[in-house]
């Protein structure tokens, strides 16, 4: 198994642990798809990735329509997406990503985070460049009329990175530009997407000791707590 897979495992059980975050993140994600493409998922390729991950965390259907139709009226708000990069101690590269109506407060909450856990907020470029910026697919394997090693051969055309099997399904990661080439791949082969996304992992991986970890990780729960984070992404061994 592959960087892909180590990096999968280590975050599995840390990641949207908060059932109402998980609801209020993917609340976020319809609004900014509907915004984007329209409140039909039939032609709104992002809206329908984010369906397929409300169903995949158990988000009760009236919830994500209901999402959608606040989404769609002109007067609700959008959300923007922003980037932070920074240091926490002992050098562990972080990137924040949040979706924020109010970049201002955004700004403040993410700063202060950093501030008293002795962090250092950086700029734009800082730390980015040593994290590389993957999608990845869930699949449902008894969807796949193929052989694994066969499906394997038809994903290098998308210069796809890992493909692993493990108790979730076939889990497919691609460099981030790939996404909507591998979506409609899949979606005009008749294989079931069972949820899709985004991440960043980490190019290398500093060791700390457990005293070192716990500094940092009070910085990394610290950003996780706020409403405008969606994701903390960081160079830490796990």
């Amino acid at each position: 198994m592959g960087r892909a897979f180590e990096f999968r495992k280590a975050r599995k059980m840390k990641r949207w642990s908060a059932m109402a975050k998980t609801f209020t993140r993917i609340g976020k994600d319809i609004v900014m798809a509907v915004k984007e493409g329209g409140p039909n998922p039939e032609t709104n390729a992002r809206l329908r990735a984010v369906m397929q991950n409300a169903k995949a965390a158990n988000m009760p259907k009236d919830n994500v329509e209901r999402a959608i139709k606040k989404a769609s009226d002109k007067n609700t708000e959008n959300y923007k997406e922003v980037v932070f990069e920074g240091y926490a101690p002992h050098g562990i590269a972080v990137v924040i990503e949040t979706a924020t109506n109010n970049n201002n407060r955004t700004v403040a909450n993410v700063r202060a985070a950093f501030n008293k856990c002795n962090g250092n907020l950086g700029t734009s470029g800082s730390v980015v460049f040593m994290f590389d910026h993957t999608c990845n697919f869930r699949i449902d394997s008894d969807t796949l009329h193929m052989e694994l090693e066969e499906f394997e051969l038809e994903m290098i055309e998308f210069e796809v990175e890992e493909i692993f099997e493990d108790e979730d399904g076939i889990i497919i990661y691609a460099p981030f530009e790939q996404f909507g080439s591998i979506q409609s791949y899949l979606e005009e082969n008749n294989i079931e997407i069972l949820s899709s996304g985004f991440e960043r992992i980490p190019t290398t991986t500093t060791q700390l000791t457990p005293e070192q970890k716990e500094e940092v990780e009070k910085l990394l729960e610290k950003l996780e707590e706020d409403d405008d984070v969606q994701n903390v992404y960081h160079s830490m061994e796990e």
